[in-house]
């Protein structure tokens, strides 16, 4: 897990595995940015070099979402693996979550929401 400072927002950037091992490393970051900054910037969780995430990982982007959501700022995830997606779909996730097709994207979208791809979208481009 790295985190990066960028004008238009927060950008933590996955690699591996998300699952009950290594949310930590999730958590502790989100912890960092929420009470090292009142700041109104996004959060995106780029998801490009994710190779898998199980049920600790999506309650720790639910956890993520809904502590920002308390503090008026956005969740955004970028580049969503396809096997992820899925589970948003099956979920329900995909309406909640602001899915974008790469970080670049996820950063420069507005507040209006522009530039959002929806996770179901995603996985039928893919299928295409």
């Amino acid at each position: 897990m790295d985190v990066r400072q960028h004008a238009l927002g927060v950008l933590f950037v996955l690699c591996g595995e998300l699952d009950f091992d290594s949310v930590v490393q999730l958590h502790e970051a989100a912890d960092g940015e929420l009470n090292g900054s009142a700041g109104t910037l996004p959060v995106v969780v780029d998801c490009a070099a994710l190779t898998f995430c199980d049920s600790s990982g999506i309650s720790a982007l639910l956890r993520l979402y809904q502590q920002l959501t308390a503090e008026q700022r956005t969740l955004r995830l970028a580049a969503v693996p396809a096997s992820v997606s899925r589970l948003f779909s099956l979920t329900g996730l995909d309406q909640l979550f602001s899915v974008h097709k790469d970080a670049a994207e996820a950063l420069a979208a507005g507040s209006d929401g522009r530039g959002v791809v929806s996770a179901v979208q995603q996985n039928e481009e893919r299928s295409a």
